[in-house]
Formats: structure tokens, C-alpha cells, sequence
């Protein structure tokens, strides 16, 4: 066997990575969290989806490590977890030529 496997946990956490990223409203999420940190109500504006609905793919988001929040006054505001992301997501967009 090569030396230069990952192993069975990292497999398993990109596997959860990927699975999380196959939601098409969850790619749009992050990508247009690359450009700012937003509240709920703006990704329902940016995205066309209800509150509970984003609220739920932030959670999961947030779960896998790729959002995090921060609060001012009355709001909550997300944002990328990791400076990597928008390296992630260009990355995405040159294989996908898009």
C-alpha cells in the first residue's frame, strides 16, 4: 500500500466536507460569504429561501467547521470559518470552468 494515503478519519471528514458542499444553496451561501459577513435576512434575500431554510444550512455548515458567527447589537452576523474557503470555492469555479 502507498505511504501516501490519508487515512481512514481524514477520508471521512472530507467525505462529510463533500456531502456538505453538494447542496447547491450551500455553495451559494458560502460563495456569497466570501464577499461579506451577512446576517439570516440577507442570505434570504441573496439566496431566495426562507429563514428557517437558512438557518438550517447554517447550522450544518457551522457544524462541519465552514461558518462562524458573530454578534452586533441585535444581529447576527456570518461569516467563513476559514480563510481557505474562497481558495476552495475558486478552485471549484476553475474546474467547473465557471
Amino acid at each position: 500500500m502507498k505511504k501516501n494515503l490519508p487515512d481512514h478519519e481524514l477520508c471521512e471528514r472530507v467525505s462529510s466536507l463533500f456531502k456538505t458542499l453538494s447542496h447547491p444553496q450551500r455553495l451559494f451561501i458560502l460563495c456569497v460569504l466570501c464577499e461579506d459577513d451577512l446576517t439570516v435576512s440577507d442570505l434570504e434575500k441573496a439566496c431566495g429561501a426562507s429563514q428557517p431554510v437558512i438557518s438550517q444550512h447554517l447550522t450544518r455548515m457551522r457544524l462541519e467547521g465552514l461558518v462562524d458567527s458573530r454578534r452586533e447589537g441585535n444581529f447576527i452576523y456570518y461569516r467563513l470559518a476559514d480563510s481557505q474557503i474562497p481558495v476552495l470555492i475558486r478552485s471549484l469555479q476553475k474546474i467547473f470552468g465557471a
